[in-house]
């Protein structure tokens, strides 16, 4: 079983869907912000988004825990633009990506739900901005995130066929 990227915009439910997915399958699960340094979280915290030279070293250490996990294992990582989900293919070339999609009024209500979390809500507007959906010549596929987390996996499972270990 490959290991699995949970994508999409801050607040599109990443964390708790990657989470939810990794128990079904019976799979490791790592969240991609455990992994910024904290010069990243602080320029996040202060409200300034990333530059791809902030992302490259963290794509990289992403890129290496889901190498360790070829066997399984669902990380969830924004993995916004392609050229990111090419740096962590680079790594390795089978990851399979979960791009929870939704508009930017369903995701402004998801963030309003969550205090205290570093990335603050101003910033989802450059998250849009950035986002890059995945192409047809990518593996993956598109959910829609105005469900419940259940409903989320149970989607994912149906579509891609996977069976827990």
């Amino acid at each position: 079983m490959r290991p699995i990227v949970v994508m999409g915009v801050s607040g599109s439910g990443k964390s708790t869907v990657g989470a939810a997915l990794a128990q079904r399958l019976r799979v490791p699960f790592a969240d991609a912000d455990d992994f910024h340094p904290a010069a990243n979280i602080a320029k996040m915290t202060a409200g300034h988004a990333l530059d791809d030279d902030d992302r490259r070293p963290w794509l990289d250490t992403i890129g290496t825990w889901l190498a360790d996990h070829a066997d399984g294992g669902v990380m969830s990582c924004s993995a916004l633009k392609r050229a990111y989900r090419d740096q962590l293919r680079e790594h390795l070339a089978d990851v399979e990506f979960l791009h929870l999609a939704g508009t930017p009024e369903v995701i402004g209500r998801r963030q309003a739900s969550r205090p205290g979390h570093f990335m603050p809500a101003s910033l989802l507007a450059s998250q849009f901005a950035t986002l890059e959906p995945l192409a047809p010549d990518e593996r993956g596929v598109h959910v829609d995130v105005d469900q419940d987390i259940d409903s989320i996996v149970n989607e994912y499972v149906a579509l891609t066929q996977r069976e827990p270990k």
